[in-house]
């Protein structure tokens, strides 16, 4: 476990990372990329290790970029970055904001690092940086991971899928983090579950359709869908204990082409946010039972079609590891170490340590200027003023964001080193 005294060594380089870092991060602001086409932001990271003694494997699972550093013995310890924007178009203002778009089948995309992957990819690299400089002052195994397509929660598994453990070899411990919209400068860690499991359903219903003057008729898959919805939001409130946190959320239904026509089928499209298998498996076998009825008693022609997608695991943090980091980050941040609260995001970064059998731990880091959210928490406005992740508006201030994250990839990987 590195000292107090190597950790103050290895990162007195932090300034001049700064010099090339903060440029990189807008650079990449300015151009995003969506899932799977992070083709320029994997040759741009492929170029910046060029700069350290890192072995650089490129093209892992599609864009996928892995960087392994042996130094000598002791543990190795794993550190994930995630390289993907979203469909958004951005709103921010910013000298450095993006114009980028893409065509896809529908037309005319936006595209922006709406949730802060850009933040996550330079800080991995400052420290990277700054480990490559500083490896007389620790001993072991640094394996760097950037992934792609997290928003679509496959980009994990498509680089286990092609020969990441392989790569990797014998992990020993596994870490990620998160910009939020938090005050910049703070680190916030949290034992146990931290990010929820994430299901999205598509459920098509149906009937059978006709005249609108006619619905004796028919069988009506608008007013069983409205059933389906409105029965669907007893399940948390009637089947879920209270001390259990879970979401149901009906977020598209479909139906029809004309006021006057009813029509054949519904689609029902919902998502599902919880934080144990076992209140996961109630849920979804609930939404089931509940659509298998509600088109039973509809007197429906055919049975439901059901289909998962978008299928986030549940983030939860190794107690040890997790206490063995926030007494680093307590050390070393002081009052800006703070607890990280239950967060109803979900992402994919689990699927990499479970696969490989290693303890994890997924802490925050604030991005939003400190004056303005105190200003924000006085008026009580937190939730009005401050933009969050996905918001078109959502832009981390680049210091002491960048700063901070950096530290915090050194600081918990020092601790084990």
């Amino acid at each position: 476990m590195g000292t107090n005294a190597e950790l103050s060594t290895v990162l007195t380089g932090l300034s001049d990372v700064r010099e090339w870092q903060e440029d990189f991060y807008r650079n990449l602001h300015r151009n995003p990329e969506l899932s799977h086409q992070e083709h320029d932001t994997a040759e741009a990271i492929v170029k910046r290790l060029g700069n350290t003694s890192f072995d650089v494997h490129d093209g892992v699972g599609g864009t996928g970029v892995v960087g392994v550093l042996r130094n000598g013995e002791g543990p190795t310890v794993l550190l994930r970055a995630d390289m993907d924007a979203l469909p958004v178009r951005e709103a921010t203002d910013l000298p450095y904001a993006s114009t980028e778009s893409v065509i896809g089948d529908g037309g005319e995309v936006p595209v922006m690092h709406a949730c802060g992957h850009d933040v996550h990819v330079a800080c991995l690299l400052g420290a990277a940086q700054l480990l490559s400089d500083g490896v007389s002052d620790w001993s072991g195994t640094v394996v760097l991971v950037f992934q792609p397509a997290e928003e679509t929660g496959d980009g994990a598994r498509t680089m286990l899928d092609d020969r990441l453990a392989e790569l990797v070899g014998d992990v020993d411990v596994a870490f990620a983090q998160h910009v939020l919209p938090a005050p910049a400068g703070h680190v916030g860690t949290k034992v146990g579950p931290v990010l929820s499991a994430a299901d999205s359903m598509r459920i098509t219903v149906y009937g059978r359709g006709g005249h609108g003057s006619m619905p004796h008729a028919t069988i009506d898959p608008v007013v069983l869908a409205a059933m389906i919805v409105i029965r669907l939001q007893t399940v948390v409130s009637r089947e879920i204990p209270p001390a259990e946190p879970a979401v149901l959320t009906v977020g598209r239904l479909t139906a029809g082409s004309k006021s006057n026509i009813i029509p054949d089928e519904a689609v029902i499209e919902l998502n599902v946010r919880t934080y144990s298998s076992a209140v996961r498996d109630t849920v979804l076998d609930a939404i089931k039972r509940i659509v298998v009825a509600e088109c039973q008693a509809s007197g429906c022609p055919k049975d439901p079609d059901f289909e998962l997608f978008d299928r986030f695991p549940a983030t939860v943090n190794d107690a040890d590891v997790t206490s063995k980091v926030t007494k680093a980050f307590d050390a070393y941040f002081g009052d800006s170490a703070r607890p990280l609260p239950l967060q109803t995001a979900s992402e994919d970064f689990s699927d990499i340590p479970n696969a490989l059998g290693v303890p994890y731990t997924y802490w925050g880091i604030g991005g939003i200027d400190p004056d303005v959210y105190r200003a924000a928490e006085e008026t009580g406005r937190v939730s009005d003023d401050i933009p969050v992740n996905h918001s078109a508006t959502f832009a981390p201030v680049v210091q002491p964001t960048l700063d901070t994250g950096t530290q915090a990839l050194v600081v918990a990987a020092l601790a084990w080193l």
